[in-house]
């Protein structure tokens, strides 16, 4: 009997010893799969971003060279959805908002009202209509609406920074390469979002050449220093505006995103 019970106690140890091997094992492949699945993830989000980041270089360095209706290349659609869909480009542009708060915080404009805040507002209001039905027809809804979503964070973002440097008691100029003949529309668009009170808009002559943004932007600025306003600071998304260092002038490049160079390829090939 006692050899009996013996038999049973070391067949349950066994079995209890294999159930045990068994849950190891088992817990091994699991913790395997976990860290293969986040490692999956972690390689997928470095691609994600390496490949973002060449998209960007490439056009910024198509911009700085003034190469108007370059192409991205086809896979830079997708990451420029991605950039704005998991809300990076918000992101970024908050990034820089606390840039222009620092600054701003330890400088005060002049209380003869001469200090001046340049902003350029080029692409933040819609397009006419023409130009999105065109690019609606080149490119699916994942696209048109990322150009959408764009627009509205960005214009969130200026329409803050503006009330900030109001508030700041700071005079602002408003810059823009559209021709004089949409200033009553572009008055519109900034009424309608909430952004009033500018010293001046300045916009651009008919006859003017619109692609030589830098030869534009260097005369609007002498036309004010030349009325006896001094700029403080220059704010755009647009290198030609602010690639021209000078002393006692802060420049800020907003953060852009490539929804909108989709957008241009398209207005170029109509």
């Amino acid at each position: 009997m006692k050899s009996f019970t013996a038999t049973i106690f070391v067949a349950s140890l066994v079995t209890l010893g294999v159930l045990l091997i068994t849950l190891v094992i088992s817990l091994v492949i699991m913790l395997q799969s976990c860290q293969s699945k986040s490692a999956g993830g972690v390689i997928e989000l470095l691609n994600i971003n390496e490949y973002y980041s060449y998209c960007r270089v490439y056009s910024l360095h198509a911009e700085l060279n003034n190469l108007e209706g370059y192409n991205l290349p086809r896979i830079c659609r997708d990451l420029a959805v991605h950039y704005i869909k998991v809300g990076q480009y918000a992101r970024d542009l908050d990034l820089t908002m606390s840039l222009i708060d620092d600054y701003f915080k330890s400088v005060r404009p002049a209380e003869d009202g001469l200090d001046v805040v340049l902003m350029d507002i080029d692409d933040i209001f819609p397009r006419n209509s023409d130009s999105f039905n065109l690019f609606h027809r080149f490119y699916n809804d994942s696209t048109s609406n990322c150009i959408k979503e764009a627009k509205n964070v960005k214009l969130m973002f200026v329409s803050r920074l503006y009330m900030y440097l109001q508030t700041g008691g700071w005079s602002i100029i408003l810059l823009s390469r559209e021709p004089r003949t949409h200033r009553n529309v572009t008055i519109n668009h900034l009424d309608s979002a909430g952004l009033r009170s500018w010293s001046a808009l300045m916009m651009r002559a008919e006859d003017s050449d619109p692609t030589k943004g830098y030869e534009y932007f260097s005369r609007q600025r002498n036309v004010i220093r030349k009325k006896g306003f001094r700029i403080k600071s220059i704010i755009s998304s647009h290198m030609d505006a602010v690639t021209v260092p000078e002393t006692e002038v802060r420049n800020y490049l907003l953060p852009g995103h490539l929804c909108d160079k989709f957008e241009k390829q398209v207005e170029h090939r109509s």
